[in-house]
């Protein structure tokens, strides 16, 4: 066998790898708990610090799924995302703002948990963060 062909078939390969692990990364889609995002709000800034306000509903209070979830939420260095966990079949805000109080406080004593990514990447997540 050439060595031409040995180094094609290498480098075919090897970008047949490439593609595979691109292609099969985990997801939102692959955790537990049903997630559905019912409200998301993004500043129109793109200058300056982006903020991302997410609202959704889960099917059980799966905490280290609600966290990775929010790890898999965009973010922007210098940014801020936050996404707010409420239980389905239960009230939910359909629209999300913001600011210090991001949803209408009728839906807070709903709200699950809350996770929020900071300013480069600093992370905190609370349960039942408006009891």
């Amino acid at each position: 066998m050439k060595p031409k062909y040995f180094a094609l078939g290498a480098l075919a390969l090897l970008l047949g790898w490439f593609v595979f692990d691109s292609l099969s990364q985990p997801g939102v889609g692959d955790l537990r708990g049903d997630f559905q995002q019912v409200a998301m709000y993004r500043n129109e800034n793109n200058t300056g610090p982006i903020i991302r306000v997410y609202a959704v509903t889960v099917a059980d209070t799966l905490w280290r799924e609600m966290r990775q979830y929010g790890d898999f939420m965009p973010h922007t260095k210098y940014g801020n995302t936050k996404v707010y966990f409420f239980r389905q079949g239960q009230p939910v805000p359909k629209t999300v703002q913001p600011g210090t109080v991001n949803f209408a406080p009728a839906f807070a004593r709903n709200c699950l948990a809350e996770y929020e990514k900071e300013v480069m990447g600093n992370v905190t997540f609370q349960r039942y963060p408006l009891r």
